[in-house]
């Protein structure tokens, strides 16, 4: 994959020769199962060279880095589920904060895959056909990987859509919670519940409480204007909030308090701000970095940049939308403080937050940012 290239160049390596990525497409040719254009292997390797190499190129311009050498060595990776003593001895200088698997699971799963391949001393890979299991890393398949939108999951869904069944949402949710637990590192954690109940008297209201609640700033463009309406119109209806994500919001939807998301977001590309957009929120939101991929930019395929897309991004229909990874305006807590000023200028009612990535060190950039009289982080 392009993503252990670049974790590999990331870490120092100076050159990467993929020789069984080489050998294993030679295989493929050799048995006839690999179409390609080109009548010599040598140009598909070279072909695959390209590739690779373009992909290694977009995410280094998705994280801002225009040179491999400032990319080589710059560790801009943290460990997620290695053990401190795999982090210390293999990836010096990497930041790990959960721990997870030494080097004892990882010899087990490492002779577990050898078993896989080869389940008998004198057996070959292509002999047994284990070349053709599929463990389900990137789709779910049955006794593979498990995943967050596994079958059992939707189908328990569309069941209590269609219905409209407490018992069958109820059964959505059981199943829901166990693939979170599964996939997530918030589904390992779990209430704690005191023995002596307080009084209701002693505590916010639930009208209150779920003021605080918020949907995920995703775009329009990302999840279908279905998804996006249905859940300012849920956000709407319990007094909490919805955001448009970095795509803006259609016009149309402004002055109706049944579908309107009361967070506006402001993204590095500007997509969607205008005047009347920033008028009409109840809080502006200023994204300084992606959730989902931290530090890259955002990016919207041109085959999903519909007529209504493009007429909300002021762009062009079929036309591929990125945004870059830095607000080419704000390179000082002095900037953001300029941005902030203006945005309240063009509504002074607005709450103003700032959208941080909760990475390693972020304690010192969210600390300046207060002190730019921010409302919320």
């Amino acid at each position: 994959e392009v993503h252990h290239l670049c974790t590999l160049i990331g870490f120092g390596a100076d050159g990467i020769c993929p020789y069984l990525l080489f050998e294993s497409i030679a295989h493929l040719d050799s048995d006839n199962l690999l179409v390609r254009s080109h009548a010599d292997l040598t140009q598909v390797f070279e072909s695959f060279s390209d590739a690779v190499q373009r992909g290694i190129f977009k995410v280094m311009a998705k994280m801002g880095i225009s040179t491999l050498h400032s990319y080589k060595s710059a560790q801009i990776f943290e460990a997620v589920g290695l053990a401190e003593c795999v982090v210390s001895m293999c990836f010096n200088g990497a930041s790990s904060r959960i721990g997870g698997a030494d080097f004892e699971i990882l010899a087990r799963e490492s002779r577990a895959r050898h078993l896989l391949a080869y389940p008998g001393t004198n057996s070959l890979p292509s002999s047994v056909g284990q070349f053709a299991s599929n463990l389900g890393f990137y789709h779910w398949r049955p006794g593979g990987e498990p995943h967050m939108n596994d079958p059992v999951t939707v189908a328990k869904l569309q069941a209590a859509s269609r219905t409209n069944s407490r018992e069958a949402y109820r059964l959505f949710v059981e199943a829901a919670d166990r693939s979170s637990r599964y996939c997530t590192l918030r589904g390992q954690l779990d209430f704690r519940f005191v023995k002596q109940p307080i009084s209701l008297d002693l505590v916010e209201p639930v009208t209150e409480i779920v003021k605080r609640f918020s949907t995920g700033a995703m775009s329009l463009g990302s999840i279908s204007a279905e998804a996006h309406t249905a859940l300012a119109i849920a956000m709407n209806k319990i007094g909490a909030r919805s955001n448009t994500g970095e795509g803006g919001e259609l016009p149309e939807r402004f002055l109706n308090k049944e579908v309107r998301s009361s967070i506006k977001q402001v993204a590095s590309a500007r997509f969607g701000v205008t005047s009347a957009y920033l008028a009409h929120a109840d809080m502006l939101q200023i994204k300084m970095a992606q959730g989902a991929k931290p530090g890259e930019g955002g990016e919207l395929p041109g085959y999903k940049v519909t007529e209504d897309i493009a007429r909300m991004r002021h762009s062009v229909p079929g036309v591929g939308l990125i945004s870059p990874p830095p607000h080419h305006d704000i390179y000082s807590i002095e900037d953001l403080s300029q941005l902030i000023y203006d945005l309240k200028s063009a509504n002074p009612l607005a709450l103003v937050s700032v959208k941080l990535v909760s990475e390693v060190g972020v304690g010192v950039i969210a600390a300046g940012v207060a002190k730019v009289s921010t409302i919320l982080l």
